[in-house]
């Protein structure tokens, strides 16, 4: 019997709103879960949706997003994320503003963040204007309530700075 190998990873994705974000990084062939949740933020404790949405806890909605490596590079990845974000806007993203939506990409592993650098750098060569994607590592990450998760599986009509045609495209994306 032939024996299955996956690798995991995890990576930190900041694009926005999240229920948004999320429902797009979900589409994508080798993203095997997802999280809403407070990234990379000042206050102690847990926050609330409630508290992060002031703009004083320097939270930002982010997506805990763990991938298949076998199936999905960070590469792809990335550069996925960066067609679901306008990469030089700073603290907004579509009609959505403060510093909760800023853009990030937040790691765990630091050679992760040696191939985030480059697609940033690869970025910022089609834009005069500087972009505005945070890079750090993880520093702590909340999860959202539950009424946050998959937002728009739950409400289809919801809300959401994303083109519903997005997603159609983030599910033919990832194919050979």
């Amino acid at each position: 019997m032939r024996r299955v190998t996956t690798c995991m990873k995890t990576i930190f994705l900041a694009g926005g709103c999240f229920w948004g974000a999320q429902h797009y990084l979900k589409q994508i062939r080798g993203v095997v879960e997802t999280q809403t949740g407070f990234a990379n933020g000042t206050s102690e404790g847990a926050v609330t949706y409630e508290q992060v949405y002031t703009d004083r806890t320097g939270y930002a909605e982010a997506v805990r997003v763990v991938y298949d490596e076998t199936l999905l590079s960070l590469e792809k990845l990335l550069d996925l994320f960066f067609v679901s974000i306008d990469p030089v806007s700073v603290n907004r993203q579509g009609d959505d503003e403060g510093t909760r939506y800023r853009t990030g990409i937040y790691y765990i592993d630091p050679a992760d963040a040696m191939v985030a650098r480059e697609k940033l750098r690869v970025l910022q060569a089609g834009y005069s204007s500087p972009v505005a994607v945070e890079l750090a590592p993880i520093e702590v990450f909340y999860p959202a309530d539950e009424y946050h998760q998959d937002y728009l599986d739950k409400h289809p009509d919801g809300y959401c700075h994303l083109p519903a045609a997005l997603f159609e495209y983030a599910k033919k994306a990832n194919h050979a």
